[in-house]
């Protein structure tokens, strides 16, 4: 190249209605005379009925006008020796004229090369350097336009000095490329948005919910100028042999040796159009004090679903009239053979932020691929994650030891022995329980039953713990007891939740049989109504009741809820209410999580899911029967208690509502109740456990009987008997999520007495959510 590397050019932008973003002068050769078009690019928002079609003295002639992200683009023929006038509509639909400044096009100055298109938001020099290098040296990049939407006061420097950078480096390089900085003198981003560079725009970082949004920033928001892309084909492109849509973030993965380049693929490919997936990477850490640099991203996130979607292209063979748009060339179908990948640096277009607010940590993984460009192409030494070991255990499933429920309870006398004589029968070895506040007996039955080996007691501490609630600060501290540490396996679960394994002789034995090396399953909740019944009675629940939701039941989003027994094998960091958490990510490839019917669950999983979804819930192997609601004279016992988790929310009328199914019968713990009556009446032996049973029975009957005194209480237990609410414990699955989170006031007072096929769905607009 000569004196002038760096070529700058401006778009023509004019204020107006609507507003002119640019405008090229396209010489049209034809053997009746040359010609000149203008192509007008509107800004957003624009439509093409702001036009004027029909011919006005004065202004060139409208051939065609198209619709493009928002915005319009027009495309006229002129009058060379003249001034260049177009006629728009004012609103009344009279025709305005307005005086275009146009610029002609550079198409020579990339005719035949290899281009990038790319933008820059504020970006150092250095980096678009090194995107410029790699592209140039690896894939054979030969010509570049670089989209600069910083604005003139960046705090990374005027755009002359990052053209003066630019320029220098280029010549240090020796990169031998055609390039250009386009300039906008308006802003292009999307509007009411923040700047894409602020971590609250990074796709994947955590927390956003207690983010606070960041103000509007039109020049540094994500690009709303979607005719950006015609701008540049029609500016620049025309006549290259091949274009790629890279930001300055981005970087090709590395090809392998003699393999074609993109550039070559896009010519060869049928339609001229090849496409471009990528994957965004991360640093494990920057080191203290140093910029972020490519070589620093050696990670990528393990359950990554969905790739970055680009184009790279041969304008001609594409058809120069077919539409450029961020993630594809309108009616142009990319080559299925030729997919390039590329990584998108995310500490460089996100930069001032560790790793683990741009991503979970528990999702990073080093990835060979980019640990090779760092170490062996770009002579870079990158902090790297640290190398994790299971904990040694038998690999299959049934050998790996001692099975232990973790577990809250405040005010759950009357049915702890059930549950535990029902778990003891089906293979659960030992139980850890914390109790707060208990004024009905639980706290000293479970004493009891510490000193007589079959349970472990522990006041819960949670209030000695920051901003903990009763069931977190419980499974904090559980994870320091013996009793979990050396526990093949664990879970957390509730005293209304029955673990219903429905293979085999119905034990934990013929569940972990099924297993094989499995580490994980987890237990889909079954929610079970209150099956009409109102008073409450000294008998087994899971006799009692017997209805519930259906399989198929996706609302309310509790009902596929699930809990996950698991081995202790240090996968996880941490106890959770629903599954493990804490994923230690370099050992994400040895985690084997079933579903309730023997199938993987997919990765996106293995981090934070607690729910199960069409794809993923299944109860052929196991279920998890969840008496949320039990009897309604308990259910004002159990409301009065208040919960374990959300401490903050009423279990009352919406509660009830949404957790009481009652649309079919589910026999399918019944044949477990035998062994479980077995070990209830062993226990039971014992005139001191029975006594603490009976104690807290009568305790529950009391406060039964004090709740119902109160004029409010009985009134809300007769509309939770009432024939309505019955009625609509059967129709639950007909509702949409809206009534779920709006709570029943917004259902038809008659709905349940009309006469409606048997495959209705109610909904309503909802906006808010009641309590529950």
């Amino acid at each position: 190249m000569d004196e002038e590397r760096v070529i700058r050019r401006e778009l023509r932008a004019q204020a107006g209605d609507p507003a002119l973003l640019d405008a090229i002068v396209i010489p049209d050769e034809r053997p009746e005379g040359p010609r000149q078009r203008l192509r007008a690019f509107f800004a957003n928002p624009s439509e093409t009925y702001q036009l004027c079609p029909d011919p006005v003295d004065g202004a060139a002639r409208l051939i065609e006008a198209r619709d493009v992200a928002g915005a319009t683009m027009g495309l006229y023929e002129i009058d060379p020796t003249g001034p260049t006038r177009i006629a728009t509509c004012a609103p009344n639909g009279a025709p305005e004229l307005r005086e275009i400044r146009a610029d002609a096009p550079d198409w020579a100055l990339f005719a035949g090369r290899n281009c990038l298109f790319g933008q820059r938001l504020e970006e150092t020099p250095e980096t678009v350097l090194d995107w410029l290098s790699w592209h140039h040296d690896h894939h054979g990049a030969t010509g570049a336009v670089i989209l600069n939407r910083a604005p003139e006061d960046s705090p990374s420097g005027t755009r002359a000095d990052f053209i003066a950078a630019l320029d220098e480096g280029l010549a240090l390089r020796e990169l031998d490329m055609a390039v250009v900085v386009l300039e906008s003198p308006v802003p292009l981003g999307k509007p009411g948005l923040g700047p894409e560079s602020h971590v609250f725009l990074a796709p994947d970082a955590p927390g956003k919910d207690r983010m606070e949004p960041p103000a509007p920033d039109p020049w540094r928001a994500p690009l709303g100028a979607g005719l950006i892309f015609e701008i540049v084909k029609w500016r620049f492109f025309a006549r290259a042999a091949a274009v790629l849509l890279l930001d300055v973030t981005d970087l090709l993965m590395e090809r392998e040796p003699d393999a074609p380049s993109a550039f070559a693929a896009v010519q060869e490919a049928k339609n001229g159009v090849i496409l471009l997936v990528g994957r965004r990477s991360y640093p494990w850490r920057v080191r203290n004090g140093q910029p972020e640099r490519f070589p620093d991203h050696i990670c990528r996130q393990f359950d990554a679903r969905r790739g970055i979607a680009r184009w790279g292209c041969a304008p001609e063979k594409a058809g120069l009239d077919n539409t450029w748009r961020m993630m594809r060339v309108s009616y142009a179908k990319p080559d299925p053979g030729q997919v390039f990948g590329f990584w998108r640096a995310m500490a460089l277009r996100v930069p001032g932020y560790s790793a683990a607010e741009l991503a979970p940590k528990t999702s990073l993984i080093e990835d060979e691929r980019l640990l090779h460009l760092a170490r062996d192409v770009w002579g870079f030494k990158p902090i790297r994650p640290p190398v994790s070991k299971v904990k040694q255990a038998p690999k299959q499933a049934i050998k790996a030891g001692r099975t232990c429920i973790v577990t809250t309870m405040k005010n759950e006398g009357p049915f702890i022995l059930e549950w535990i004589a029902y778990h003891r029968a089906i293979g659960v070895d030992d139980f850890l329980v914390y109790t707060n506040d208990c004024t009905d007996g639980t706290d000293t039955m479970l004493e009891l039953l510490q000193r007589k080996g079959i349970v472990e007691h522990r006041d819960n501490p949670f209030r000695t713990m920051v901003d903990m609630k009763p069931q977190h600060g419980a499974l904090a501290a559980a994870e320091n007891e013996p009793v979990i540490q050396n526990a093949g396996w664990s879970i957390c679960m509730d005293v209304d939740e029955f673990i219903n394994i429905k293979i085999g002789d119905g034990t934990l034995d013929a569940l972990y049989a099924a297993m094989g090396e499995a580490n994980m399953i987890s237990l889909t909740w079954r929610l079970f109504g209150n099956g009409d019944v109102h008073p409450y009675e000294d008998s087994f629940i899971t006799g009692q009741f017997t209805r519930c939701a259906p399989e198929i039941v996706r609302k309310p989003h509790q009902a596929w809820g699930f809990k996950t027994l698991f081995r202790n094998i240090d996968l996880y960091k941490k106890l959770g209410v629903h599954r493990p958490k804490g994923l230690v990510p370099d050992l994400w490839d040895q985690v084997r999580w079933l579903n309730g019917s023997g199938r993987p669950m997919p990765r996106e999983m293995f981090r934070n899911g607690w729910r199960s979804t069409l794809e993923t819930f299944g109860y052929d192997w196991v279920q998890l029967n969840h008496y949320a609601v039990r009897s309604a004279e308990s259910f004002l016992v159990k409301r009065d208690r208040g919960r374990v988790n959300h401490v903050d929310r009423d279990q009352g009328l919406n509660y009830w509502f949404r957790m009481n199914h009652n649309a079919e019968e589910d026999l399918s713990i019944q044949r477990m109740l035998p062994a479980a009556r077995a070990e209830f009446d062993r226990l039971m032996a014992d005139p001191e456990i029975a006594a603490a049973h009976a104690h807290s029975v009568a305790c529950h009957r009391a406060k039964i009987e004090e709740l119902m005194a109160r004029p409010d209480q009985r009134a809300f237990y007769e509309t939770l008997t009432s024939p309505r609410f019955e009625k609509l414990s059967r129709m639950l699955h007909h509702f949409g999520s809206a009534v779920f989170n709006a709570g029943p006031d917004v259902i038809p007072e008659d709905l349940h007495e009309r006469d409606l096929p048997p495959d209705f769905f109610f909904t309503v607009r909802h906006v808010g959510e009641a309590e529950h």
